[in-house]
């Protein structure tokens, strides 16, 4: 009796449970559907006809975003800025992580503690000195500036991920390297890296999407339109093509596709990075 009770409550807190994930899910994922059904639509049809594929897909929204909204400018430069952030951000933050990890330096705490205070620090706090430095240093509206100011935001979290990691790897990798004639950087490149690659998937992904929905950062110092971002490029177009609703919602999921279709196939990566970080060797 107690056992099918204990059996009917269970299947009844389950059922309950999955509804309300499916719920949510269907909250979360018709906005990006509905996105997606208006692009393929006419201005004339979009708020008359309330089926939910449309009976024509107008592929010209598309062409018309692309071209004349100058998307295809705006998804190079996001592409350009997204690999050249996440490879300095990969670069020295598992440089900086390994070295407060695995090597003994003054200062070395002193230096990790300001590198997690930084991450309390808004980043709208930082925009008069950041903009200040930037046009001292002449590197306003230019894409090496914009790449520079996109790593120091990331730098924080990316080296506080990779650092943890590095502290759970096994001394014994490390002497046996030595003993190989390896010296520190050797290490960091053949043993460390290796190693960290589920962390390494986590600050990639992270860093991607952060830089690919940045818009703030790349107002205050992009302002030409061949420098411009997919996010920042979206509002001019908003501008211009407001009253157009189906170019505008293609523009839209121009924008947003690329990155949750990438987001959907690492998340696995994001999930074992963060939940067994510890588990090296």
């Amino acid at each position: 009796m107690f056992r099918n009770r204990y059996a009917i409550e269970s299947f009844c807190k389950s059922t309950a449970l999955h509804l309300f994930l499916m719920a949510m899910t269907v909250a979360c994922l018709f906005p990006v559907f509905w996105m997606l059904r208006s692009s393929f639509m006419s201005n004339t049809t979009i708020f008359v006809d309330q089926s939910l594929i449309p009976r024509e897909l107008n592929w010209h929204n598309y062409a018309l975003a692309w071209t004349r909204g100058n998307f295809g400018v705006y998804f190079f430069n996001s592409m350009v800025y997204t690999v050249c952030v996440v490879t300095g951000i990969v670069l020295v933050a598992s440089l900086a992580a390994f070295a407060f990890s695995r090597l003994s330096f003054p200062g070395r705490n002193v230096l990790f503690y300001i590198f997690i205070a930084a991450m309390m620090i808004p980043l709208p706090g930082s925009f008069v000195p950041l903009f200040v430095m930037m046009n001292k240093l002449h590197l306003t509206n230019t894409r090496f500036g914009y790449i520079l100011c996109m790593i120091n935001v990331g730098l924080p979290l990316s080296i506080f991920l990779l650092k943890t990691f590095f502290d759970k790897m096994p001394s014994d990798l490390e002497d046996a390297a030595r003993i190989d004639g390896c010296n520190s950087l050797q290490i960091w490149w053949h043993v460390a890296m290796p190693l960290a690659a589920p962390a390494l998937a986590v600050v990639v992904i992270y860093n991607a999407l952060n830089v690919w929905n940045e818009y703030i950062l790349a107002a205050l110092l992009l302002n030409e339109n061949d420098l411009m971002p997919l996010q920042r490029g979206l509002m001019v177009f908003n501008g211009a093509y407001q009253v157009d609703y189906p170019v505008l919602m293609a523009g839209l999921t121009i924008t947003a596709v690329p990155i949750i279709g990438i987001y959907l196939l690492m998340q696995k990566h994001i999930v074992k990075g963060l939940s067994s970080g510890a588990l090296v060797g």
